[in-house]
C-alpha cells in the first residue's frame, strides 16, 4: 500500500511537456496537492492479515459472509428475476419487488414511506435539494456530510444558515433571527429544514437530537420547521436492532426525513443503497421533484435484495451481537490508552475513535500505523477544518482484544518518539516510520 500510495505522489506535470494542453493542465493542478501528500487516490485494499480499523463494515457481516448467505438465500427465493429495472421510477422501473422493499422499511424504522435512492450521498444530496420550496431555509449543522453541502448548492430555499456543531443554543440563536427578520417563517408560511448527522464520522460524536427538536418545537409551534437527519453511520450500531438514533430517542414521530446507507454496517451493495424514511407528501415530492428520481433508472433487483439480506440480520438481532464486540474492543483500548477514563461517562459509545494530531503528524502516524500492519487513514484539511488534522479510527466485531491493545500500544509508542524528538532528546526531525517511507520513495 504504501509503495503505490508513493507512486501516485510523484509530480506528473514534467514528464508531460509533449503532451496536449488540457491534460498536462490537469497534472499540474494535482501535483499541487502530490507535493504535500493531501492528493485523494484510489488505494489497494489490504489482505485480513492487516488489522483493519478503517473498513466501514463495522457489524462483519461482509467479511464473515454472513450478508453474502443471507444475499444467496434471498436470491434463491426469486430465481427468476429481472437483472435490470429497466427504467426510471417514473417510467417502468416502478416494479413489485422494490415497492414491497420499501414498505418493509418503513414498518422497520416505524416510518410512513421509504424511497430507496441510488447511494447514500444521492439520498441525502437529491432530498436538500428537492425537498425545500424558493422561500424557505436550510439550517445545517457545520459539520454536515458533504453531500448535505452538495443538495444545498442545488437547493432552491432562500435561505441557507448553519448553527454551531451540536449546539442547541447557536440553533436557537440562529432561528430566532430568522424568525424575526422574516415574517414568513413565523406565520408558517415558509418552511424550514434542519440538516443534522446522528453520528459524526469525523469526530464520533451523537447529535442531541432531543434538544435540538425541542429549541425548533417551541420557537415554530405551527410544524414547519423539520428536520433532516443522516443516519449512515448509525444504521446497524446504535438503538434496539441496530435501527438508528431517532429509534432510540423515540423520535420518529417528531423527524421528518431520515436517510440510511445499507453499505456500511449492514455490508450491504454500496451502489444503490441509500434509504428515505419519511411522510407520503415527501416520498411523492421526491418522484415528482428530485432529479435523481426521475433522471436515472430505479435500483435493480438485486441491489435491492441484498439490502432486505441486511436487514434480515437486523431483524434477527445479529446487529445487537455484533454491537456488543466491537464495544468491549473500543472500551478495552480507551482503557489501554486513556490515563483519565473520561470516557466511562458516556452513556453511548460510538465505533469512531479520533486521533487529534498537530498538522502533517497526521501522515507520520498513518505510516508508523501501516509499518505495524495496522491500518487506520490519515484525516486533513479540506475534509476536516484546518489544525483539526486527525487518524481516524473505526472498530468493528471483528476487533479483538488484543487487537486493540496492539493499537494502543504501538499509537503510544509513536506518540513517545514525537515527544522526544519535539523536547530534542535525538537528532532525528522526522519520525522512524516517516523516515523510512520517504527513503523509499526516494
Amino acid at each position: 500500500m504504501l509503495t503505490k500510495w508513493l507512486q501516485d505522489h510523484k509530480p506528473r506535470a514534467a514528464v508531460m511537456k509533449e503532451q496536449r494542453a488540457f491534460y498536462r493542465n490537469l497534472e499540474l493542478a494535482m501535483d499541487i496537492s502530490r507535493a504535500d501528500h493531501s492528493l485523494f487516490v484510489a488505494k489497494p485494499r489490504w489482505d485480513d492479515s492487516v488489522l483493519d480499523f478503517t473498513s466501514s463494515d463495522f457489524l462483519s457481516f461482509s467479511r464473515s459472509g454472513r450478508i453474502r448467505e443471507a444475499f444467496q438465500e434471498e436470491l434463491s427465493r426469486h430465481e427468476n428475476f429481472r437483472l435490470s429495472a429497466s427504467g426510471s421510477r417514473v417510467q417502468y422501473g416502478n416494479y413489485d419487488y422494490l415497492i414491497q422493499m420499501e414498505q418493509e422499511l418503513a414498518g422497520f424504522h416505524g416510518a410512513e414511506a421509504a424511497y430507496i435512492a441510488h447511494s447514500g450521498f444521492m439520498a441525502n444530496a437529491g432530498t436538500v435539494a428537492a425537498v425545500p420550496l424558493p422561500c424557505g431555509a436550510i439550517i445545517y449543522d457545520d459539520a454536515v456530510h458533504a453531500s448535505t453541502h452538495e443538495g444545498m448548492k442545488l437547493s432552491l430555499a432562500s435561505h441557507q444558515l448553519s448553527f454551531r456543531h451540536n449546539d442547541p443554543d447557536s440553533l436557537r440563536d440562529v432561528l430566532s433571527e430568522l424568525k424575526e427578520s422574516h415574517t414568513a417563517f413565523a406565520t408558517g408560511s415558509s418552511s424550514i429544514l434542519i440538516a443534522v448527522e446522528s453520528v459524526y464520522c469525523m469526530d464520533g460524536d451523537i447529535c442531541p437530537l432531543d434538544e435540538l427538536v425541542q429549541v425548533a418545537k417551541e420557537l415554530f409551534p405551527l410544524g414547519n420547521a423539520q428536520f433532516i437527519i443522516d443516519e449512515a453511520h448509525s444504521n446497524g450500531v446504535i438503538g434496539p436492532k441496530g435501527a438508528d438514533l431517532v429509534d432510540m430517542l423515540g423520535l420518529e414521530k417528531e423527524i421528518a426525513l431520515l436517510i440510511h446507507m445499507c453499505s456500511k454496517a449492514l455490508g450491504s451493495t454500496g451502489a444503490q443503497s441509500g434509504v428515505i424514511l419519511c411522510n407520503k407528501p415527501i416520498r411523492d415530492r421526491l418522484i415528482s421533484n428530485a432529479r435523481f428520481a426521475i433522471y436515472s433508472g430505479a435500483p435493480s433487483f438485486p441491489m435491492v435484495a441484498s439490502m432486505r439480506a441486511g436487514y434480515r440480520l437486523l431483524e434477527n438481532g445479529e446487529a445487537e451481537k455484533g454491537m456488543v464486540k466491537f464495544q468491549k474492543s473500543l472500551k478495552h483500548f480507551l482503557k489501554t490508552i486513556t490515563a483519565h477514563p473520561d470516557y466511562e461517562r458516556i452513556e453511548h459509545l460510538t465505533h469512531i475513535v479520533p486521533v487529534l494530531t498537530r498538522p502533517k503528524h497526521e501522515l507520520y502516524l498513518f505510516f508508523h500505523l501501516m509499518i505495524n500492519n495496522i491500518n487506520a487513514y490519515a484525516v486533513s484539511f479540506p475534509v476536516v477544518p484546518k489544525g483539526k488534522s486527525r487518524v481516524g479510527l473505526v472498530f468493528h466485531a471483528h476487533n479483538g482484544l488484543d487487537q486493540a491493545e496492539t493499537l494502543a500500544n504501538v499509537i503510544c509508542e509513536w506518540a513517545q518518539e514525537m515527544l522526544e524528538i519535539k523536547a530534542g532528546e535525538t537528532e532525528n526531525v522526522m519520525p522512524s516510520a516517516a523516515r523510512q517511507v520517504y527513503a523509499m520513495k526516494a
